[in-house]
């Protein structure tokens, strides 16, 4: 018999030989270890790793939203100084017009093109602005309302409507292209309908002095601001004066103050917050951002309130300018709020764009619409001119879009 010694042996000495014959059968490779002569694993060189490419400047740009815009605002602005920079458009009144027709299409740029971040569309923006001009006017005219009130349910009525339009596109799952398209029609024939009813006319007139008896409304959306420091400007003679004396230009106008204020905090909102990630989380994939977390059907909703404030701020504003409300107010605004969100960064699938951009696809419409008056060419080329910017902003951002996509 062994003893337990031997057996310790006889076992050890047997695991050792199966191990050794599996070794030979199956022979394992040994890493490398590391050595003083170098590392065994060399290092991607910063010329062959994509992470750790270098790209110039014009790249970097180039995956900016705004770039697009902000190169085509230079380059409309090159080709109208050629075409008519003696013809007073860069002048200081010539600014403050197109200027002010920016400013109006800005503000409901603003909001097409956050809803669009958030992979949604409003095609009743146009109708909207008609509706709420002439719920604002309606009343005050013909029921002796405070202007302030009319004002005030305007933006309440409007707002609901847009809560609506974002309550129906969760719910029915359907397109908000659809979804708005139809209160495009129905908002646009309620406003004819009403206007009819009460006017019997399409245009309600007398809300102007209305809103200048008002010290709130006239205050928050009627005249201008700055009107002391223009005087000053003019007399001293950095700003023109006319034939008696008097200052060629009173002020900047409300519409540009409240575009500036509302793009600001709206950009605001999309870089600096929780909320701007959801909506841009909710445009890029709404079924990824709801697994982690994020409200989307709200944010929707919330994107729909906003911009159908927008559209109201529209026609106040307008209103309270011209001085009447108007059925046919706002067509086609949609499309070419649409436009400037497009030209601005903005893309079709959502979850991409700039406020700051479409801005300045907003700058470029009024440059260009004011600019032809200034030159020979016909107006009727304007429209052309929309349709060619939307082609080439659509194919410019897809393009841009698929190379950033490519470098991630």
């Amino acid at each position: 018999m062994m003893s337990s010694s031997q057996k310790t042996n006889h076992i050890s000495n047997g695991t050792l030989d199966r191990n050794s014959t599996i070794n030979n059968r199956f022979p394992l490779e040994k890493a490398p270890l590391p050595s003083d002569k170098g590392a065994p694993f060399p290092l991607p060189s910063s010329g062959s790793d994509e992470r750790l490419r270098k790209s110039s400047w014009f790249q970097r740009q180039l995956k900016r939203p705004a770039f697009a815009a902000v190169f085509g605002t230079i380059l409309v602005f090159v080709i109208f100084a050629i075409l008519a920079g003696n013809s007073g458009i860069f002048r200081p009144d010539g600014i403050i017009n197109w200027a002010q027709v920016s400013a109006y299409l800005g503000i409901i740029a603003v909001g097409a093109a956050v809803l669009m971040i958030g992979g949604e569309y409003d095609l009743s923006i146009g109708s909207m602005i008609g509706f709420s001009g002439m719920i604002e006017a309606i009343p005050s005219v013909y029921f002796h309302w405070p202007i302030w009130l009319s004002i005030l349910m305007a933006f309440a009525a409007s707002m609901a409507l847009g809560a609506l339009n974002g309550y129906l596109v969760i719910k029915t799952k359907l397109p908000s292209f659809i979804v708005t398209l139809a209160f495009l029609f129905i908002l646009r024939g309620l406003t004819l309908a009403l206007s009819i009813t009460f006017a019997n006319r399409t245009v309600v007139s007398g809300v102007g002095d209305l809103v200048e008896k008002d010290w709130l409304a006239s205050t928050l959306f009627q005249g201008v601001v700055g009107h002391s420091l223009f005087g000053w400007l003019s007399h001293v003679g950095w700003l023109p004066l006319v034939a008696d004396g008097t200052p060629l230009l009173d002020g900047i106008p409300k519409v540009i103050v409240w575009w500036i204020g509302l793009a600001a905090i709206a950009a605001l909102i999309l870089g600096k917050t929780p909320f701007g990630n959801w909506i841009y989380a909710v445009g890029g994939d709404a079924y990824a951002a709801r697994n982690v977390g994020v409200p989307v059907n709200k944010v929707k909703i919330l994107l729909f309130i906003f911009t159908a404030f927008c559209a109201c701020l529209f026609a106040v504003l307008q209103v309270s300018d011209i001085g009447s409300a108007a059925a046919d107010r706002g067509l086609q605004k949609e499309f070419e709020a649409i436009i400037a969100a497009v030209i601005g960064g903005c893309l079709l699938s959502g979850g991409f764009g700039s406020v700051v951009g479409a801005c300045f696809g907003a700058v470029i419409f009024g440059v260009v619409q004011i600019g032809i008056t200034y030159t020979n060419i016909s107006s009727d080329w304007f429209r052309v001119f929309l349709g060619a910017m939307l082609l080439l902003a659509v194919v410019f951002n897809t393009f841009i879009r698929n190379r950033v996509t490519q470098n991630n």
